[in-house]
């Protein structure tokens, strides 16, 4: 009897902007494997009963995105340790029946850096602006990585100080109007916050006060190159754009549901930059 089609998804609310379908399915086609990846949206108040019944679905697991990553976090009955860190599960996975969680985003980010800015773990302090999800995944990509003085900038500083409190030692939380000079010993820039992306220009910091070593990375991909970005540019600094780290966190779910470990190629890079552009 043939092995039945190995099935995953992407769920969130809404789900349809997501290009994961896109990137699995390259990889599916590439190495030739008999599965599907489909974008499923699901409501909150229905997302316990979707994962109660993906083992009867068929399902070997999935990504989770907004807003479901911290109801997925509560449901998985083990959590690897980013996402126990993180607080948030963005990949979901079947275990003898068991529903496991892991999250994917601090990986994604280190691996978007060791691919565009070799070395860039040595290049610390850092500075992280925003304090929502997506700092938490960055703080715990940073301190996995080494950087032990790490400084979170936030509009609301209670929320910084709530990242400070969570990640304890080498993590200090600030204001905005401390940007200016946090910056000028800084070798890592990243930005977490929305501001950036279509609709939300702007700069929520100048890399003009950076010193000449520094990288910048923003992890908005909605324009490609973020108005940090371009301003890190003009200044001759090494900016690296958001694209990467959603290839690169894609890779362990991949792995995990269609057991091949995929590799992330120029050209589903391109791939996914064209549909960027198709959209826009």
């Amino acid at each position: 009897m043939a092995e039945a089609a190995k099935k995953a998804f992407v769920t969130g609310h809404p789900v349809a902007h997501s290009r994961s379908p896109k990137i699995h399915g390259y990889w599916l086609a590439k190495y030739g494997i008999d599965g599907s990846y489909r974008a499923i949206d699901v409501a909150p108040e229905a997302f316990a009963e979707f994962v109660e019944t993906l083992e009867a679905n068929g399902y070997r697991g999935g990504n989770v995105t907004i807003p479901h990553k911290e109801a997925a976090f509560a449901l998985a009955a083990r959590r690897d340790d980013a996402a126990e860190q993180i607080g948030a599960v963005n990949t979901l996975w079947l275990e003898g029946g068991i529903l496991c969680g892991g999250n994917t985003d601090a990986h994604g980010f280190s691996a978007n850096l060791d691919e565009h800015a070799t070395g860039w773990a040595a290049n610390g302090p850092a500075v992280v602006l925003g304090a929502g999800g997506a700092a938490r995944a960055v703080i715990h990509a940073l301190k996995q990585r080494g950087i032990s003085d790490i400084r979170i900038v936030n509009r609301t500083l209670a929320r910084a100080e709530e990242l400070r409190h969570r990640f304890g030692a080498g993590v200090s939380a600030h204001g905005t109007a401390a940007t200016r000079e946090l910056l000028v010993d800084a070798g890592l820039l990243v930005n977490t916050s929305a501001l950036g992306m279509h609709g939300n220009e702007g700069l929520s910091a100048d890399p003009a006060r950076l010193p000449d070593h520094a990288i910048v990375t923003d992890i908005v991909y909605v324009p490609l190159e973020t108005p940090l970005l371009a301003a890190a540019k003009a200044r001759g600094l090494k900016a690296v754009d958001g694209l990467g780290m959603l290839l690169h966190q894609a890779v362990p779910g991949f792995e995990r549901w269609f057991g091949i470990r995929p590799e992330v190629t120029a050209e589903l890079r391109q791939m996914i930059v064209a549909d960027l552009g198709a959209r826009e």
